[in-house]
């Protein structure tokens, strides 16, 4: 390369002025740098997608989908996290409290009040009695169905139901063939 185009590229590169305490020729060996590294990156990215399609091509024939590979993913990174030093903490942690909580005297305290309270008779009265208003409120609903249909059958046998029934067949079964049931207007024939 002439000076007058390394020159030019050197000023294209760095904005036209070089860093300080830096000669032309050290920011133009340092230019020259980073195009071949540049170069070596792009060679490299080509390359690992042609190894990323070859093992796409490789997962393909073995059977292996994108979803069984997620999840495998996940159930080991799940393992890792479970055989974690902190996991393992944090574990022995919550296990530490939970002891504590339930040893301490407020939970057995709590714990023998809610066992008093179930036994006591206010409770068994009152567990008796919404019982007892469950199964009248069954009662009521089933012996309002058993009404209802019954009262549906004898209109259904009226004498009205059955006219309404046979006016109604006759509008749907006129209009199922294709014919109206009255003629056109100004049709005489």
């Amino acid at each position: 390369m002439d000076s007058m185009n390394q020159g030019s590229m050197m000023n294209e590169a760095s904005g036209g002025s070089l860093p300080p305490g830096m000669t032309e020729e050290e920011a133009l060996e340092l230019q020259l740098e980073l195009s071949k590294v540049e170069d070596e990156i792009q060679t490299l990215r080509h390359v690992l997608t042609a190894k990323e399609r070859h093992a796409g091509d490789l997962k393909r024939r073995l059977g292996i989908s994108p979803l069984a590979e997620f999840k495998n993913n996940i159930s080991k990174g799940w393992q890792d996290v479970q055989s974690s030093n902190a996991y393992m903490r944090t574990s022995q942690t919550l296990g530490d409290l939970n002891h504590r909580v339930t040893s301490s005297n407020f939970y057995l305290t709590a714990s023998a009040t809610l066992e008093d309270i179930s036994r006591s008779d206010a409770y068994k009265k009152t567990q008796e009695t919404l019982s007892q208003a469950s199964q009248m409120t069954s009662a009521a609903f089933s012996t309002m169905g058993s009404a209802l249909r019954n009262r549906f059958g004898e209109m259904r046998n009226s004498s009205t139901f059955k006219t309404f029934e046979d006016k109604l067949s006759k509008v749907a079964g006129s209009g199922s063939n294709g014919e109206d049931a009255h003629p056109p207007p100004g049709n005489d024939s």
